[in-house]
């Protein structure tokens, strides 16, 4: 989707946060600039590890398809757990993810509503809503207002404040096992490509793809978003049914996440699993 095609509503034109656009841009450089120097075969097997642990268990698994849209309990102890694990992806704290994602599906594709509207074009959307902070979608007074199951508990407040200092013993941990090669894969080779993995999710599916069900957004599937999110990107599918544990709908979309609950499932740890039902597409 070409954003320059769109009309941008006057609160898309404010300024750039340049905290922020340092903050993503000193990662992005380090990446880019130190991989080559420090690569191993063993620290870029690191950092694939840790792109599904935290990409498909902490994202995928607990911010999304536990706590935002409560699609399978598990014991409260293994849903901090996963919480603490997505908040390892340095995406944000659960209560501004989760608030933020159920304001998307309340407001899907509106430009004044929803926070990463596609209707802003596809670089709001994928990363200039994170580059253009607005208040109602980064003051915790407003997105709090999306979680309240989450704000009223004390231990996802304090992860939703320090969620970044986790990056300093998962770094640290990283040092002893393999020196900088792991940090520089792990830390920021890791971030920058679960970062734009899951922002794919608010753009590229938003703009390209196949339906398998009729709806008034228009969220796709698309295969390799799904690849690099672990299922994510059947998100026609997932809008049409949010509530539903499981993301794909045909034996050939793969939903590595889904696999994930099945087995916890089976283990007696995930109880009241939603599924897609078995309807005409």
């Amino acid at each position: 989707m070409n954003s320059t095609r769109l009309s941008t509503p006057p609160r898309a034109r404010n300024t750039l946060d340049w905290g922020v656009v340092f903050f993503f841009g000193v990662c992005h450089a380090i990446a880019l600039i130190l991989a080559p120097v420090y690569f191993s075969w063993s620290a870029l097997g690191v950092m694939l590890l840790l792109h599904w642990l935290f990409g498909s268990i902490g994202i995928c698994l607990g911010y999304h398809r536990l706590l935002s849209h409560r699609s399978f309990r598990v014991p409260r102890w293994l849903e901090y757990l996963f919480a603490t694990v997505g908040a390892l992806a340095a995406q944000g704290g659960p209560i501004f993810w989760v608030g933020g994602h159920r304001k998307h599906h309340a407001f899907t594709e509106d430009p004044e509503q929803d926070p990463y509207s596609a209707k802003r074009g596809f670089w709001w959307s994928h990363m200039l809503w994170i580059l253009q902070p607005q208040p109602e979608s980064f003051e915790f007074a407003q997105y709090s207002k999306f979680a309240p199951d989450l704000a009223k508990q004390s231990y996802y407040r304090w992860l939703d404040r320090y969620f970044l200092l986790l990056q300093v013993p998962l770094a640290i941990a990283l040092y002893a096992f393999g020196g900088w090669s792991f940090v520089v894969y792990g830390i920021f080779v890791r971030s920058v490509l679960l970062w734009h993995s899951t922002w794919f999710v608010n753009s590229a599916t938003h703009c390209w793809g196949y339906r398998n069900f009729d709806a008034d957004d228009n969220a796709r599937n698309l295969w390799w978003v799904s690849l690099v999110t672990y299922g994510e990107g059947w998100h026609n599918n997932h809008h049409t049914f949010p509530r539903s544990a499981q993301t794909g709908w045909h034996w050939w979309e793969i939903d590595v996440t889904w696999q994930t609950i099945r087995l916890l499932h089976r283990l007696g740890l995930a109880t009241k699993v939603k599924m897609i039902p078995r309807v005409k597409s």
